[in-house]
């Protein structure tokens, strides 16, 4: 039989070949409980305020936790066996760190019902400032912009001749003893505590202290470069036998780097730095004496760069560190243990700081024109600490009548 071509041609036009079929992909085209614009936030945390921050979206829970929502467990530890972030490197403690952390393993079918994730407490803590990487970087490039355009601008005015030949001598060696202060505090309590707080948002804020402070430190010895090419016979190297040898600054230098050797605890490093050192020697320092100081002899250079600083402290670092321990105090749970703890904490810096503080009496009788007696300037810091204490929900130490 012979095969036609119009035989040939109804064959293969009924042929089956597979067509291709178009579902809609049909994951995309659902409607899910995130669709829709309130899918660009996340939603796995209670914000502190009606509505969730950038920052909190940045930080909060960034920081893996099995306690929360790390299902597999820790997928990391150290040599002697400890995991993740330890609740025990601070005796600071917040409602639910004696609580088990939950099992979750293969297997382990999830969590039971009504199941409260333990160690919350921890995780209330928020930054007031707000801070994060984006943040950080915008506030302190606009720190340094304003700080060199200030000296800039004192270049070019000749205003560094008007300062008094002792005045010259008091900013070589004491205000650039101060650059030491702020670098050893900025990289080894805050930096060196940095990886040791119990969430990212602790963590977050440490960091940025640690920068406020090193980069301080930096605009200091800018500064002092600066002041060794503007002023005749400004010795740049003055501020190092300063630190290391004169009398006067032997008592902020031991307890310095006391500070830098708490051992193993950055509630208690974060808590006698900024609550305790800071108010009762920093500002007095910085703030009683050379921002008093500076314009009776002729400089009004240096309370520019020593304002930033103290912006720093007084605006942001402190507080920070009032949102951070302030809730411990009224902890649920461990109110009493935390209180009990800090004021543990103020016996034993507070007598340090005032004693150290005592020891930089001289300065103040250095300048031509005199800042506020010493007396007057402590007693104001004194009054500022009390006050920090106070907001705190801690009573005034008896040292500090001392």
């Amino acid at each position: 039989m012979t095969t036609t071509q119009s035989d040939t041609s109804d064959s293969k036009t009924q042929r089956s070949v597979p067509k291709p079929q178009f579902t809609d992909a049909e994951a995309g085209a659902r409607d899910f409980p995130d669709s829709g614009p309130a899918a660009r936030r996340y939603n796995y945390y209670r914000p502190a305020k009606r509505k969730q921050t950038h920052y909190e979206d940045v930080t909060v829970e960034v920081q893996p936790d099995p306690r929360h929502y790390l299902a597999q467990g820790w997928i990391y530890g150290f040599g002697d066996g400890s995991a993740g972030y330890p609740l025990d490197w601070t005796k600071l403690k917040a409602w639910g760190v004696d609580d088990p952390a939950p099992e979750r393993g293969i297997g382990t079918g999830g969590l039971p019902k009504n199941f409260e994730w333990p160690a919350h407490g921890w995780h209330e803590f928020r930054d007031p400032n707000e801070e994060w990487e984006m943040t950080f970087y915008r506030y302190n490039a606009n720190v340094v912009r304003q700080v060199q355009q200030n000296i800039e601008n004192a270049r070019n005015a000749k205003a560094f001749d008007n300062w008094t030949s002792n005045w010259k001598q008091f900013v070589e060696r004491n205000v650039g003893a101060w650059m030491h202060v702020e670098h050893g505090l900025g990289l080894y309590v805050f930096a060196a505590v940095q990886r040791s707080g119990p969430t990212n948002m602790h963590n977050t804020a440490f960091a940025v202290n640690s920068m406020h402070k090193i980069r301080f430190a930096q605009d200091l010895a800018l500064y002092n470069l600066t002041l060794t090419e503007e002023i005749d016979g400004f010795d740049g190297t003055a501020h190092l036998p300063a630190w290391n040898e004169d009398a006067e600054w032997q008592g902020v230098r031991k307890v310095a780097e006391a500070l830098t050797a708490v051992d193993d605890d950055w509630g208690e490093s974060v808590f006698a730095t900024n609550v305790v050192f800071e108010p009762l020697i920093g500002e007095l320092f910085r703030s009683n004496l050379v921002m008093q100081a500076a314009a009776g002899n002729g400089d009004f250079v240096t309370p520019t760069v020593m304002g930033a600083a103290e912006y720093d402290y007084a605006q942001r670092d402190l507080r920070w560190t009032q949102a951070c321990f302030g809730p411990l105090t009224q902890d649920r749970e461990f109110a009493d243990h935390n209180k009990q703890l800090m004021q543990g904490w103020l016996s034993h810096w507070v007598p340090q700081c005032l004693e150290a503080a005592r020891t930089l009496q001289p300065i103040w009788s250095l300048p031509d024109a005199k800042p506020p007696r010493f007396e007057d300037s402590l007693d104001r810091a004194k009054s500022r600490f009390a006050g920090i204490i106070n907001d705190l929900g801690l009573e005034t130490p008896k040292e500090l009548s001392q």
